[in-house]
């Protein structure tokens, strides 16, 4: 792999490969219908809970739960971007990453089974361990660095990876950890919402399935909840259809039609916004008061060698501690160009102290900072500013 291709800069987005063109292209084209004369390149939502259905009920579209023509130019165009030039992937949009998420641990899984799911992973895992739990499912857990769930692997029947995690960014082995458990028997699924299918390929790397919010870099604006699943099985992603038919947690059409005009600008976006947080990881790496900084296209961070080894582009977050929380808190009121959310990936810059919401294990100065589009000296200078200002 080449450096511009793993260095997060304006390179990577120009990259080809043997399967097709490059990611700019490939974004701005995916999912598009064949053209049909006066008709709109990209067709309008389409809102209906039913189909003419006469006689037998053939075809793809019946009822409203089921399918939606404008689901299924979103699902092309995640699928074209998750594994290009393949036929045997399938895509299946949901209303939240939530959704997605759920779909393919309780498609999967029965009481009995074991997972193995990350120990520093998104806040709302815990949440799922209990639910499975109470189904019956044991789970163990264990950290997304070094590795560590390898040494929980054996008897598992689905192994849940978070590469990058969050909030931490810590990065494993995605191949080293697929091929132990599938030697094992066990179904591997790589949440990729924060690398983005313009940074990460879990499906190359060997996952069962790709598994992503939409809410955040994919569709980049704020605007949109949106999950999906992508995977290659298909006894299994029938399965996890099902799951979406049973719980009904469907996109709306008008959020399907925003996502899929959202990715025709990803590659631009990715591009910009990570460069972006390259240069303020590097700015930030100055300050005396900032401990624990991450991000993964540093060279001397802890995942970096193993990150360029299975990312195109490094993401778009950024995190480090402050020496309090009540320092942590004056430098987010400080900041003009970063707004206080709970989010990240969008275009607007966003922060917040994640022991707010008293779920994920970290400091109480600890900030994950999401960079977005803004000019990247302006919001170095914000954050630089802010950080004098608020100083001890």
């Amino acid at each position: 792999m080449s450096d511009s291709a793993t260095n997060g800069g304006a390179g990577a987005g120009t990259e080809r490969s043997a399967s097709g063109p490059g990611d700019g292209t490939r974004a701005v084209r995916a999912g598009l219908p064949e053209p049909v004369r006066h008709e709109p390149t990209l067709p309008g939502p389409v809102f209906a809970a039913h189909f003419h259905l006469p006689g037998d009920p053939t075809g793809p579209y019946t009822y409203g739960r089921d399918e939606n023509p404008t689901w299924t130019h979103l699902e092309r165009a995640i699928g074209e971007l998750e594994a290009p030039g393949r036929s045997d992937v399938e895509t299946l949009v949901f209303a939240s990453g939530m959704a997605a998420i759920s779909s393919v641990l309780f498609s999967q899984l029965r009481a009995g089974d074991a997972a193995v799911l990350p120990d520093d992973g998104y806040q709302a895992l815990p949440l799922v361990r209990a639910q499975l739990e109470a189904y019956g499912i044991e789970v163990r857990t264990a950290p997304t660095g070094q590795d560590a769930q390898l040494g929980v692997l054996d008897g598992a029947k689905l192994l849940w990876i978070e590469t990058p995690s969050n909030p931490g960014l810590d990065v494993c082995d995605v191949r080293r950890l697929v091929e132990a458990a599938h030697a094992r028997g066990a179904l591997v699924a790589v949440d990729n919402t924060l690398a983005t299918p313009l940074g990460q390929r879990p499906l190359e790397l060997g996952a069962d399935f790709s598994v992503a919010s939409g809410t955040k870099q994919l569709t980049g604006h704020g605007d949109v909840l949106l999950g999906y699943v992508a995977g290659h099985d298909t006894g299994a992603m029938v399965a996890v259809r099902r799951w979406r038919k049973i719980v009904g947690a469907i996109p709306g059409p008008m959020e399907a039609w925003l996502a899929h005009r959202s990715i025709a600008t990803l590659q631009l976006r990715v591009d910009r916004q990570d460069a972006t947080a390259l240069r303020v990881a590097e700015a930030l790496r100055t300050r005396p008061e900032i401990t624990g900084l991450r991000y993964p296209g540093l060279p001397d961070d802890p995942s970096h060698k193993i990150a360029s080894q299975q990312m195109r582009r490094y993401g778009c977050v950024v995190s480090f501690t402050l020496p309090s929380r009540a320092r942590a808190d004056r430098f987010l009121e400080a900041l003009r160009l970063v707004e206080g959310a709970t989010s990240f990936g969008g275009v607007r810059s966003t922060a917040e102290r994640r022991g707010r919401w008293g779920g994920d294990a970290v400091p109480e100065g600890f900030i994950r900072l999401s960079v977005g589009a803004e000019d990247p000296d302006d919001l170095v200078a914000d954050l630089l500013r802010a950080l004098d200002e608020t100083a001890d």
